[in-house]
């Protein structure tokens, strides 16, 4: 057993870096051939934390890291082994509870994971095997293993594609479990092995793949299959991401496929995903840590003091051994450090419960439950995708409160992503309709707009590059003629453009009608069937922002169509042909639309083979491909003839200008971060309202920079002159910054990709260290910033450099795609929309939404109460607790310093746990001080929060004043009832239990009504949980002291709590003193709302960058 976990961890990891070999069925290539089994993981998914033999070790060591809980270990051990004044119960209790509870929770949690492990080890697979369908469980799958995959069924491990049941070894899959998206995607066989599809031929299949060692990135892999025939020479064909088929994914339109197993159990790219992301901690969090060390410091301040007044009083021999008391000669002969450390160790243990061991353990809860409000409104359901909003992490939920920036992106964040075809260009003419015909383009059934016309064949030439150069795939029966059901097609792809640009060739008379057996197949104008054969598809990738297919038509001609970018595809055409067709780009990019231009060449049967070789070689490669790849696409895209380009709409998402208003009145600077072109991202942000009309723009662009022939001098002399003017404008002062918005100039910035990395990169030239805290500046006095051209590693690079300015603003990132993830990781808090190009962003994110309009709400309502919430549970623990010892301290003077405490053990235990714990858990769950409504219509009270406010010096140190000053109340006000000799009818006095009962009594009625008073929204919950703490408290104090317990030394509480409700002095003292320890927070309470109500009176009008003038219109 020990070896075969051993190998689960250890397997794989001595050639991680490198490749693997995998025969096909774990068998030789040759009968002659001596075969050593490799060894790899099993197929075992191991996703839970713990064992039946490690949890108790295991989660004892890391929920003692915690320092709260370490404290109190160590607080348990010293009662235990040192002669302290409280038993060892009064801190090993709440211990044990707190560790328990915790235990309990990731226990339960965990066997949630291994019941769900089982569900997947244990489940049915079929193994090719000697010729037969072998059943075995998915984790007695070994690598080379051939196993059989039936339609609708999940693939057990990641599997090449051998064979289907489909003639040309494609098959179906959706991985909407790895990455959300839900259309079928194609995968296919290599030709030598699409024809072995029954068991025999499978069986006997003779091959080898070489491989990649695993990692983690779904779209990426690289490998080889070399196949034997029986000459025993080696075909080889190279194996990529489209023969690869992933553990988690599912067969879809496809009765069955043949796979080898390549990468099993936790090796295989969906279990290397899921190996956790790093923690994120929230500012409040580091405030508990900070508070914990100020409270430490009075726990040792309190304990010192006490120690050496004890020794002080002590000095004098009566006091240190009275005639009543007399010392032992042990005692005598102890040494006296010995018995300093001693002493101070038991103050320790007498003032230790100000430390409050249960808070982290209600602030879990708060977060877990309060985490389910999310999920649970109403308003962020889309009926659309048929979801709502999703926490992945609850642990930020107040960081949604204390958000700075909020960097979004703009296709599929800001914008739908659906796609509509509006225009185009050919050779200059600009086209504008539907055709109804079949002549071109001239004749439509709507207004056509065009500068006269191109020519016929560069019009169909422009059509067919629009049909052929893509990755679509249609969606249709195995029975359905494409040819005669082309009005019935469905269009699958993971590009929403590309769709566009296919649906567009359609309306002009061109429609593709799908890949079948490597031909292209299209529909021209004239209702003529043609074919073109697929020789090489050159994929598109962010670096080259273009992608190319190579096709033979019908003639033996052989093209290459390329489409991209305009930045990628002008400088690799024919200069002369750039001018024409760059004026209704620019046209386009103005209007908002996203364009691509089209390309072809002509390519030479000598030079095609030249292509083809470097072709396969570069994808037969191990090491390196895509760079390998990378290089032969860019020498194949060159001398290019630029036909046209196009131009497609993408809407405006909903609300998205309501909601980056209601932000920017919240105070919040928002960061637009696009890969898209520059005219493009500004007519949408100008749409979106991020730009006003009177929003001065300031320029650090390309076109800007190259105006000089020395770049870096020009970025200087822009940089300093922005700065000159910014810091002419604004105020010196960066508190008073949000309000000087809507009072001064507004000013946006614009920056691209390539002046981006001139900045960062001079940043690391001493002579130039200045360029980026010159830019930083900028930034922070911008209202809005435009990032255009950036890549994805920009957008992190971006969100880093905000994170780390002075004062750690919190940031927010918001996006859609693939390309957003690695600035959802870096920022603070990470949303994901649930968008049209997968759900990669939504699964790497702390929170997502269905669209960008729910931003608003999150932040604006749940993230303000999240964060008032929580941060009242903060200060009210540790107030409540500074109210309970510091009464134990008073009481020390009193008592000769003799560590005697003032409250019975079970009231010490009982405090925290249960007198006072739940009526704080309830308010930081359903407190509204001010309603939903009125949040989300006025941003501004978003800024009252803003930089932690409630968390700060100012508000820490009236909670610790207004704490200190009840507890003097508490003792004192007690302690002068107690100068009357008789507090009873019958002349007997109270003792000092009573006395420390009725401090108690004050002070659990005291705190908890303080909460009442706190308290704004009141519920069914509210009035239980704090009337049903008073009424618990007063229950369990005549329960406790009613019995005699058997168990107990000394039966001190015995009817004490009865005998002092007997006495009506103390009635009205109970009465009087909480009356006069609210008092000052009574008091308070009035004069706020005698304020309010003086400046409700005046009209208040929200800053003019708002167009809340119609707030009944929907989206408050």
């Amino acid at each position: 057993m020990f070896r075969r976990s051993f190998q689960r961890f250890c397997a794989g990891e001595e050639k991680r870096v490198g490749t693997r070999t995998v025969f096909l069925g774990s068998h030789p290539t040759s009968e002659t051939e001596t075969y050593i089994e490799p060894k790899f993981c099993d197929n075992r998914i191991v996703s839970s934390k713990y064992t039946l033999w490690n949890f108790l070790p295991k989660n004892l060591f890391e929920q003692f890291r915690r320092i709260a809980n370490f404290y109190f270990l160590i607080i348990f051990l010293v009662q235990v082994t040192v002669d302290t004044p409280t038993s060892p119960v009064t801190s090993g209790l709440p211990l044990f509870f707190v560790i328990t509870v915790t235990a309990i929770k990731q226990g339960y949690e965990d066997w949630l994971r291994h019941r769900a492990d089982n569900e997947v080890n244990k489940s049915t697979v079929y193994v090719i095997e000697n010729t037969k369908r072998v059943e075995k469980e998915s984790e007695k799958i070994k690598v080379g293993d051939i196993v059989e995959v039936k339609a609708d069924e999940t693939f057990p491990c990641d599997l090449i594609l051998l064979s289907s049941c489909m003639s040309d070894g494609i098959c179906y899959v959706t991985t909407a479990s790895l990455d959300g998206e839900s259309n079928c995607k194609t995968h296919y066989a290599v030709r030598d092995t699409t024809i072995e599809c029954s068991i025999e031929s499978i069986h006997t299949l003779r091959a080898t793949i070489e491989c990649e060692q695993p990692q983690p990135d779904l779209y990426k892999f690289v490998g080889r299959i070399n196949i034997y025939n029986n000459s025993l020479e080696a075909v080889a064909r190279s194996l990529g991401p489209e023969n690869l088929l992933l553990k988690g994914a599912t067969l879809k339109n496809t009765k069955k496929i043949y796979g080898v197993a390549v990468y099993t159990g936790m090796e295989t790219k969906m279990a290397l995903n899921y190996q956790g992301k790093s923690q994120k901690r929230s500012a409040v969090e580091k405030s508990i840590n900070a508070f914990l060390i100020v409270y430490l410091l009075i726990l040792l301040t309190k304990a010192t003091v006490c120690t050496a007044l004890k020794h002080l009083w002590q000095s004098n021999p009566q006091n240190d051994e009275p005639w009543y008391n007399e010392k032992t000669q042990k005692e005598r002969d102890t040494w006296k450090v010995l018995k300093i450390f001693t002493d101070f160790l038991s103050f320790m243990v007498l003032f230790n419960f100000i430390i409050p061991v249960s808070m982290y353990v209600t602030v879990e809860m708060q977060k877990f439950l309060g985490s389910f409000f999310i999920s649970w409104d109403k308003d962020f359901y889309d009926e659309e995708i048929n979801e709502g909003a999703l926490v992945n992490t609850s642990d930020l939920n107040e960081e949604l409160g204390q958000v700075d920036y909020v960097f979004t992106d703009k296709t599929g964040t800001l914008t739908e992503n659906s796609m509509e075809f509006i225009e185009c260009s050919i050779d200059g003419h600009k086209y504008k309709g539907i055709t109804q015909e079949t002549d071109g383009l001239s004749e439509t059934d709507g207004p056509l707009t065009y500068f006269d016309k191109a020519d016929k064949n560069r019009e169909e030439l422009f059509l067919r590059a629009l049909c052929l150069c893509h990755t679509v795939e249609i969606k249709t029966n195995d029975a359905v003629d494409a040819a005669t059901k082309s009005a019935d097609l469905t269009y699958v792809c993971s590009s929403p453009d590309e769709i566009a640009l296919v649906k567009g060739a359609q309306k002009y008379g061109f429609t593709f009608l799908g890949l079948q057996n490597g031909q292209m197949r299209l529909e021209n104008q004239r209702k003529e069937i043609e074919e073109y054969e697929l020789l090489h598809t050159l994929n598109f990738d962010a670096v080259r922002r273009r992608m190319s297919v190579i096709v033979k038509t019908p003639t033996g001609d052989i093209l290459l169509f390329c489409k991209g970018a305009d930045s990628a595809v002008f400088p690799r055409v024919q200069k002369d042909e750039i001018a024409s067709t760059k004026v209704h780009v620019d046209q386009n990019a103005v209007d908002g639309y996203r364009t691509l231009c089209i390309a072809f060449k002509e390519i030479t049967p000598d030079e095609y083979e030249r292509i083809d070789r470097q072709l396969i070689e570069a994808k037969m490669a191990l090491q390196d491909r895509e760079e390998k790849m990378g290089r032969v696409f860019d020498d194949i895209e060159t001398n290019m003839n630029l036909i046209g380009a196009t131009a497609v709409e993408d809407k405006l998402q909903d609300q998205a200008a309501e909601t980056i208003e209601a932000l920017h009145a919240a105070g919040l600077k928002v960061w637009v971060l696009t890969g898209d072109k520059m005219e493009t991202a500004k007519s949408t942000c100008y749409a979106c309202r991020l730009f006003q009309t009177s929003t001065e723009l300031l320029e650090l662009t390309t076109r800007t920079i190259e105006e000089s022939e020395r770049k870096e001098d020009r970025l200087h002399a822009l940089l300093s002159e922005y700065r000159k003017k910014l810091l002419h404008e604004f105020p010196k002062s960066s508190r008073s910054l949000k309000k000087a918005w809507t009072e001064h100039q507004e000013y946006g910035l614009i920056i691209d990709g390539s002046t981006l990395s001139l900045i960062l990169n001079s940043a690391q030239d001493t002579s130039c260290n200045n360029y980026k805290s010159i830019f930083l500046q900028i930034c922070m006095k911008c209202t809005a910033v435009l990032c255009c051209r950036m890549a994805p590693l920009q957008k992190a690079q971006i969100v880093r450099m905000v994170k780390n300015l002075k004062g750690s603003p919190i940031t927010l990132s918001i996006g859609d795609g693939a390309n957003d993830v690695s600035m959802i990781l870096e920022s603070h808090v990470g949303i994901g929309i649930k968008g049209k190009e997968g759900r990669q962003a939504a699964r790497n994110s702390d929170y997502s939404v269905p669209k960008f309009k729910h931003l608003k709400k999150l932040l604006l309502a749940h993230g303000h109460l999240y964060y008032m919430r929580i941060a009242h549970l903060v200060q009210y623990f540790f107030y409540k607790n500074l109210c309970f010892i510091l009464p134990q301290f008073l009481y020390q003077f009193f008592c000769g310093f003799s560590q005697q405490p003032l409250y019975d053990a079970a009231y010490l235990t009982m405090y925290n746990i249960c007198f006072t714990s739940l009526p704080i858990l309830a308010y930081s769950l359903l407190e509204q001080h001010i309603n939903i409504d009125s949040l989300t219509s006025d941003p501004r009270l978003y800024m009252k929060i803003s930089g932690n406010a409630m968390l700060q010096l100012g508000p820490f140190l009236y909670w610790t004043f207004l704490a200190a000053f009840e507890g003097t109340v508490f003792f004192f006000g007690t302690y002068f009832l107690f100068q009357t000799s008789s507090l009873e009818e019958n002349a007997k006095v109270f003792g000092n239990w009573t006395f420390g009962t009725i401090v108690f009594t004050v002070l659990v009625f005291t705190v908890t009504l303080k909460l009442a008073l706190d308290t704004h929204y009141w519920t069914w919950i509210n009035h239980f949980v704090i009337w049903g703490s008073l009424a618990f408290y007063v229950f369990f104090s005549f329960f406790w002291g009613g019995i005699i317990w058997p168990f107990l030394k000394q039966q001190r509480m015995y009817f004490v709590f009865a005998h002092m409700l007997s006495s009506v002095s103390t009635w009205l003292a109970i009465v009087l003193l909480i009356f006069i320890s609210l008092f000052p927070e009574i008091l308070l309470i009035v004069l706020r709302n005698v304020n309010h109500k003086s400046a409700r009176s005046p009209n208040i009008e929200l800053p003019t960058l708002l167009s809340y003038k119609h707030i009944d219109s929907g989206h408050s």
